[in-house]
């Protein structure tokens, strides 16, 4: 049964070796090398080329390395196999920690500090809010995102959140479906964004989005996490909202284009943070660990986990 690794862009030598140790009975098959491809019964898959899997008839499950899934359905080809999020605590814890940094950043005024620093002045004349001031709202309510928001809410901030449908998490305020979006935008100071990249979502963090959230408060204005997907954003969009006084402050580690491009005003922006789309690493340990626990599970009749819904694309 073999595997084939379908993710050009990572090191395939750090695979190989942790699944052979992982799986030893299972061969494993890099996207070129010779194979025949009635073996091939499980794929591992981050960006593959469109096409690629193509004429393998018998092929199972496709295992999506990363946190998101929509790169899988860029191929228009795509096999009809059960696709797979590779869910992993290290993951999702490493995803909660940056945004609970990006969290405390703005509440802390960090950039104010960095910048009083660099030109050697001493002042702290500007209010402090407290975490319990800030209402937080967290888009996405899935294995990132809950846990992102119990982190906040045991931080003291007020937490609040939104998926498509009802979800319903101890201590968090829930809100689904479109009027409800709405009623959690205008309460929200501080919106972490951490959805899939579906037609539904793609591009709605554009300028009607940051006219609906709550202006003033204990921010100053409201202030923008995305780390979800970059299709999520439109970027000239926040900018303009940056100069209109919408938005307070934005971090962002995902992008409409990655790399970002240089000539993007993301980069200098003074009330941006950038970061290379490395919130939550897809640990090639970790994650070979939960896939191969799901092959073996698999295996032996068990159900598979965290399976996509095509319908709904994630």
């Amino acid at each position: 049964m073999t595997i084939l690794f379908a993710a050009p862009d990572m090191d395939a030598a750090q695979w190989r070796a942790r699944l052979a140790a992982l799986l030893p009975n299972h061969p494993f098959v890099l996207l070129g090398e010779p194979l025949d491809p009635t073996s091939v019964r499980y794929v591992l898959s981050w960006r593959h080329p469109p096409g690629a899997l193509n004429g393998m008839p018998n092929l199972e499950v496709i295992f999506s390395l990363g946190a998101g899934v929509d790169h899988v359905f860029v191929d228009p080809s795509l096999p009809d196999a059960a696709i797979v999020r590779v869910v992993d605590p290290d993951l999702r814890d490493r995803m909660s920690e940056w945004v609970v940094m990006h969290a405390l950043i703005h509440l802390r005024q960090l950039r104010r500090y960095e910048r009083q620093q660099r030109e050697k002045v001493w002042a702290d004349d500007e209010a402090q809010p407290r975490a319990a001031e800030v209402q937080v709202g967290v888009l996405g309510l899935g294995v990132l995102g809950t846990d992102a928001a119990t982190k906040l809410k045991a931080l003291g901030f007020k937490v609040a959140g939104w998926s498509a449908t009802h979800k319903v998490l101890d201590g968090v305020d829930s809100f689904s479906g479109p009027d409800g979006l709405k009623r959690l935008l205008a309460l929200t100071d501080m919106l972490v964004v951490l959805l899939p990249l579906t037609p539904d979502t793609r591009g709605m963090l554009n300028a009607s989005l940051s006219a609906q959230l709550r202006q003033g408060g204990p921010l100053g204005g409201p202030v923008l996490i995305n780390a979800g997907r970059g299709g999520l954003q439109v970027e000239a969009d926040i900018v303009a909202a940056l100069e209109k006084g919408l938005l307070e402050g934005v971090s962002l580690d995902v992008f409409e284009r990655e790399p970002l491009p240089k000539n993007s005003p993301l980069w200098s922006h003074p009330a941006v943070y950038v970061s290379p789309h490395n919130a939550a690493i897809s640990e090639p340990g970790a994650i070979a660990a939960a896939a191969a626990r799901q092959i073996q599970a698999f295996e032996q009749g068990e159900p598979l986990q965290n399976v996509v819904d095509r319908a709904r694309a994630y």
